[in-house]
């Protein structure tokens, strides 16, 4: 199945377009940024269009924030990027640290 299949009988993502672009695993540039949950120097959650996104690493920080374009710049080393629903506290009852730290 390509991304275009998946993408299509995905589901409430029908027009939808998110860019990741990692460089070097130093620069991470993410379009379609709702909000930033929590951030430190080891991980930043972001509340994106496609749900949750995790960003794991070393030395991170938030180098460009624009809410209102979507726009996010995470820089440091970048070891993971990890995506969950949406709506999976509602669906477990648990916080979001909670379910990070399982």
């Amino acid at each position: 199945m390509t991304i275009d299949e998946r993408k299509v009988s995905g589901s409430s993502t029908n027009s939808v377009i998110q860019n990741l672009i990692l460089e070097n695993r130093e620069k991470l540039s993410i379009s379609g940024a709702l909000d930033v949950l929590s951030f430190d120097d080891q991980i930043v959650i972001l509340e994106t269009e496609l749900g949750l996104l995790t960003v794991k690493g070393e030395n991170l920080r938030i180098n460009k924030l624009s809410l209102d374009t979507g726009e996010v710049i995470v820089d440091g080393e970048i070891y993971n990027l990890g995506y969950s629903e949406k709506d999976i506290e509602k669906k477990s009852g648990g916080g979001i640290l909670g379910k990070i730290f399982r």
